[in-house]
């Protein structure tokens, strides 16, 4: 097949004269004519697998944008054109670009966080429609299912993938857990399409094998081609033997880790600018309808008599620029360095290449590849006047910095339990290269039109200082911080208790990662040496990242059990990334690898198992112990799931370990676990007021509660089926916990939710990076005056809001009743809806079984 592919490229037929590599820019020549001749082929497309309602339209911006152009005859490249770092590759934050035109716009890579980054840093995704990835893995692709439901959210009709033709299985996948996307169309554009033109560019998918691939057996497991092996979990989540996993060799050929794609991207030509000073002096009617026709001609490179005067295109027009070009290369390993630096497509845009050399090219290239002799030479290979652009670990750059500034400034009110946060630092020395490079900053440009050149002016600043001055000159906050902390002292030395449990909140947020909180995940480390995870929502690992800086293999290492309370993306698509590090951690540190215990609904083993069979191996990380088997009611487990749910408790030093059903949507679960010394944790997930929860939770010592919505919004919170501040508190009451800490507030409380009449000294609320033990208990209500003076303008919005919305629709009017009525109704249809469509799926499953 490979050499069928070779054979289809050699089908471009280039034309052209090579530019001048002398300069930063390359020489332009009104004289460069390129013709490309290819065969266009059907894009792979999901047919019944992702049915669309009806054909989708371009929006109109876009088509009048279009007219436009057309009308005037700028049917060639666009003006401004820039490659932007999202995320610079660090452990922290994947590797990822952002490519801006003002036609369209382009992301290469999207692994977790990046939504957040762009959110954060307003890259807007309103006309993203392609997204190249490097490779099908989780580094690359763990942002692309929240990616694609905010492109759906946002109105784009259309997004079409290119990579490994794999991508076609991860988007079946992901339709386990996400939800209908028939709003959305995708399409998957394999590397064997090749080629890919716009308004903008033609971009030219380039496979690269690694070395190893032709010398392993189809049942090699390197490959990642083999049948599950002897004794790993399948997707009912038990242990079986191979020859039960009948289908599991076809399976996992599916599966592909010996393929990396790059990109040579090469922008359309600029036809020059018309001199208007220089056309005047020619005597050219500029100013009238006359001149138009004119300036399309002199544009097209076409010589025009004018009051029987000749006047050439070069006297009045700047030359033309041919389209530079820019590669995107990831060498993973250094299985793929001969497969990079023999390519020979690359090779045409080093020196001595038959195209125009590349004038950028992005390395998403770990150091130990980079420090080979061969990578080195490849590097060389280019001429003097390309620029490098190296993505990797070795990067020193902050990402997150809204989270960095409000952590400062809460650290101000109590640095304990707002501890700094921290960077991770590779401990390697870099690579000793020999041609000049750049490494990644978050939102560091290289622009490609008008002028090419770097530009670091979006590069964000993070300034500890800067942050304290601003929060200093908060009208009373230092009054308040200061009476905080001498409150804090008196109590502190009436305090007495251990350090653990310890609770480490790492994200707080609902629905999607915004830029101060993330969505949810919650660490309770039990003691010293183990923890246990609530919920982990895309990012978790990130977080944990930058809470714990260079201890994060350590503290990762101390995770063995995973609790994921239901499957909606925010609760849950952290989890392999998180798992994958887990691995990585252990390796590190010397220490045996085990799985973890997987606390799950049984459902996540349909988009695990799916994952696992075509994208990476996943399933021999951890033991899954279904939710349902945790239940007061449940039917006798069986046998292996037995010995799993006894040995998570030991582990963990736990008596008990309970879950129950919430009214949330299907399947969806709280629990409570009880510690071997007494002290008891309950944790809702998400759920609205519920009875069930609060008989498991009775007397805990602590209770983490959603509370997404205030309590005006009750409406609403009954349509999303969450709870509002009061209701989570009257939960907390109800179970008689001795501490209640908010949790998973709606990201239009991004710094801090409104406080309701309920509030009590048993009552404290949650922020990314928060860390607190059972001590805190009474520190924690004294914290909350310096808090509202420190977001006092951010509490007096939301108030002003709700006036507003109290003025529209009067509490007790008739269309309050009316519109709860409905809202009631709306929930209780959802319901029966999401029962249908699990039903459906569990027919399924069990008719395969």
């Amino acid at each position: 097949m490979n050499s069928f592919h070779v054979g289809l490229c050699r089908l471009l037929v280039v034309t052209g004269r090579a530019l001048s590599a002398a300069g930063t820019v390359p020489g332009c020549d009104s004289s460069f004519r390129r013709t490309v001749l290819h065969f266009p082929r059907p894009m792979a497309t999901f047919g019944d697998q992702f049915p669309a309602k009806k054909p989708q339209k371009e929006p109109l911006r876009r088509v009048k944008t279009k007219e436009r152009r057309n009308k005037r005859g700028d049917v060639h490249g666009p003006s401004t054109v820039y490659v932007q770092v999202v995320g610079a590759g660090s452990r922290d934050s994947a590797a990822s670009l952002y490519v801006f035109s003002e036609y369209n716009r382009y992301l290469f890579n999207c692994g977790e966080g990046t939504q957040r980054l762009m959110q954060e840093h307003k890259l807007k995704a309103a006309r993203l429609d392609n997204i190249f990835l490097t490779r099908l893995s989780w580094e690359n692709v763990g942002g692309l299912s929240g990616m694609i439901l905010t492109l759906k959210d946002t109105g784009v009709p259309e997004c079409v993938l290119s990579g490994p033709p794999q991508l076609k299985n991860y988007l079946h996948a992901i339709k386990s857990f996400s939800g209908s996307l028939e709003d959305i169309k995708l399409s998957v554009r394999p590397y064997t399409e090749e080629m890919h033109t716009d308004e903008t560019m033609t971009v030219y998918q380039v496979p690269i094998f690694a070395k190893s691939r032709n010398d392993r057996g189809r049942n090699s497991p390197k490959s990642g081609r083999s049948t599950p092996s002897r004794g790993s979990p399948t997707r009912d989540g038990f242990r079986h033997d191979d020859r039960e996993y009948e289908s599991g060799e076809r399976r996992a050929a599916a599966r592909d880790p010996s393929l990396v794609v790059a990109f040579v991207c090469k922008l359309h030509p600029k036809k020059g600018n018309f001199l208007v000073t220089q056309a005047k002096e020619l005597g050219l009617p500029v100013g009238t309808a006359a001149i138009g026709p004119l300036i399309l001609a002199l544009k097209n490179g076409k010589t025009i008599v004018h009051d029987g005067k000749e006047i050439r295109p070069e006297q009045v027009c700047t030359p033309t620029d041919p389209g530079p070009v820019f590669i995107v290369v990831e060498c993973p390993s250094e299985e793929f360095v001969e497969g990079v630096c023999t390519n020979q497509q690359l090779r045409r845009y080093q020196t001595e290449g038959t195209e125009d050399a590349a004038v950028l090219v992005v390395h998403m290239t770990p150091e130990s590849v980079l420090d080979t002799d061969q990578y080195k030479e490849w590097m060389e290979r280019f001429p003097s006047t390309t620029e490098h652009l190296i993505l990797n670990e070795h990067v020193c750059t902050v990402h997150n910095v809204r989270s960095q500034k409000i952590q400062t400034q809460l650290n101000m009110i109590h640095p304990e339990i707002f501890p700094e946060l921290k960077t991770y630092k590779v401990k390697q020395p870099q690579a000793d290269l020999h041609v000049p490079n750049v490494r990644a900053e978050c939102l560091l440009k290289f622009q490609l039109r008008p002028v090419m050149e770097w530009q670091r002016d979006a590069v964000p600043s993070c300034s500890g200082e800067e942050f304290v001055k601003e929060a200093s000159e908060v009208p009373n906050f230092l009054e308040e911080v200061e009476k905080c902390r001498k409150t804090c002292s008196a109590g502190e030395a009436e305090l007495s208790g251990d350090a653990y449990p310890e609770v480490v909140f790492l994200g707080t947020g609902s629905a999607l990662p915004m830029k101060i909180r993330n969505v949810s995940g919650t660490l309770v480390n039990i003691s010293p040496s183990q923890s246990l995870l609530l919920d982990c929502g895309e990012g978790t690992f990130g977080q944990l990242c930058r809470h714990y800086g260079d201890d994060v293999d350590d503290a990762l290492s101390k995770i063995s059990t995973v609790f994921i309370s239901h499957l909606h993306a925010d609760h849950h698509t952290g989890l392999i990334k998180l798992l994958y590090q887990r691995r990585r951690s252990l390796e590190s540190l010397g220490k045996p690898f085990s799985p973890i215990y997987l606390v799950a609904p049984a459902q996540i083993m349909t988009w695990l198992g799916q994952y696992h069979d075509y994208c990476e191996e996943i399933l021999s990380h951890f033991n899954h112990i279904s939710n349902r088997f945790l239940c007061d009611d449940a039917e006798a487990s069986k046998a292996k799931t037995h010995s799993f749910i006894q040995a998570m408790l030991k582990k963990n030093n736990l008596e008990k370990f309970q879950t129950c059903i919430v009214r949330h949507c299907k399947n969806a679960f709280a629990c409570s676990f009880v510690h071997q010394s007494g002290w008891k944790l309950a944790f809702s997930g998400d759920t609205m007021p519920c009875d069930a929860f609060v008989n498991i939770g009775k007397n805990s010592t602590l209770l983490i509660h959603e509370a997404t919505l205030e309590d005006e919004m009750e409406q609403e919170a009954v349509e999303k089926r969450h709870s509002t501040t009061s209701q989570a508190i009257g939960v907390g009451m109800k179970m008689n916990a001795d501490f209640i800490m908010l949790n998973h507030f709606s990201q239009r409380y991004a710094k801090i939710p409104l406080f309701s009449e309920d509030f009590n000294d048993k009552v404290g609320i949650s922020f990314d990076h928060m860390k607190i033990c059972f001590r805190d208990f009474k520190i924690l209500p004294k914290l909350i005056p310096a808090l509202k003076t420190l977001f006092a303008e951010e509490l007096e919005e939301m108030e002003e809001r709700r006036e507003r919305r109290e003025l529209r629709n009067p509490r007790g009017s008739s269309n309050e009743a009316v519109s709860e009525q409905k809202t009631v109704e709306r929930g209780a249809k959802r319901e029966q809806e999401e029962e249908a469509a699990m039903h459906s799926v569990d027919t399924k499953r069990l008719k395969t079984s």
